[in-house]
């Protein structure tokens, strides 16, 4: 197995066909047939179904795909990061987000990458913490800012703020802004972000996100939704209050501290820990980590860096 092999299926996995792919790596279907049926043959199993037009991946054929698809980054990460030159850092990255570290730092970020790297090309997507391990695994992200991501050796992870997490809704909703229980906000018409495939991010306590979850009348994975939720007073979210700060300074939304209880939640920097780091990489962790501080210290961000 070869990185061409690799390129090849990638190709023809994403294209759904062989005429199609051996198009778009300017090739003949026939050479690509035989790349793909000499891998088959060396793995010993089929990698696609062959329909009456195009393919359809096998379950091998979308497991060696997540494989392809890490390696090609890292082939081509490599060729960026040796043909770069001490004064200029040029190359590309991909980085993903929860919704926070977006609202606090993407501006912020491209502003300083427009400035200071103008050949540095920057992919930034908000993405769900729950699915921060698939994102990273698969090379879908190079680094990631996200909440409270469950141990794995494939990844490096450092923390680096804490935040309060709180009860918010209407005032007629959750009460005055005195600090309530945790036992008695589960008796409340609650509204939680869903994070992708679990609530880790809103909190590390398995057992009381479990609790919190069997309560939620409604689990969301939109900010917008929620957003419009909690305005007109269908429920009230555990969330933080850089979430919702425009609401809570504009009075349109109360807070209420929780208690006995009390609940926080740790936001971490990640990328794979098997891969050596670019200098694109290192440049882009660093100014993420420093403007992280720069907003937690000015007070934008109210947390407590935990670096």
């Amino acid at each position: 197995m070869d990185s061409r092999q690799l390129r090849y299926f990638a190709a023809i996995y994403e294209e759904s066909s062989l005429t199609r792919a051996a198009e778009r790596e300017r090739v003949a279907v026939s050479a690509l047939s035989r790349h793909l049926a000499n891998l088959e043959a060396e793995l010993g199993k089929p990698l696609f179904e062959r329909l009456p037009r195009g393919v359809r991946p096998t379950a091998s054929g979308v497991r060696l795909y997540e494989h392809a698809r890490s390696i090609l980054r890292s082939i081509q990460l490599a060729g960026a990061d040796i043909k770069e030159n001490k004064t200029e850092v040029v190359g590309e990255i991909t980085v993903g987000f929860a919704h926070s570290a977006v609202k606090a730092i993407s501006l912020p970020l491209m502003q300083h990458v427009s400035r200071v790297h103008p050949k540095l090309h920057v992919h930034l997507s908000e993405i769900f913490s729950g699915t921060t391990a698939q994102k990273l695994a698969s090379s879908e992200v190079d680094l990631t800012l996200t909440y409270n991501p469950l141990p794995d050796p494939r990844f490096r992870f450092k923390p680096i703020l804490e935040e309060e997490v709180i009860l918010v809704g209407r005032h007629e909703i959750i009460g005055a802004q005195d600090p309530i229980e945790f036992d008695k906000l589960l008796e409340l018409p609650l509204i939680i972000l869903r994070q992708g495939l679990n609530a880790r991010a809103m909190m590390d306590d398995v057992t009381l996100l479990r609790r919190i979850e069997k309560s939620a009348q409604f689990q969301i994975n939109s900010v917008a939704a929620i957003d419009g939720a909690l305005l007109s007073g269908i429920g009230c979210l555990i969330g933080t209050k850089f979430l919702l700060q425009e609401h809570l300074e504009r009075g349109t939304l109360n807070f209420r501290p929780i208690i006995r209880p009390a609940l926080n939640r740790i936001l971490f920097i990640g990328e794979l820990s098997d891969r050596p780091a670019t200098f694109a990489l290192e440049v882009i962790r660093k100014i993420c980590i420093d403007l992280i501080v720069e907003a937690v210290k000015s007070g934008r961000w109210k947390a407590s860096l935990v670096l």
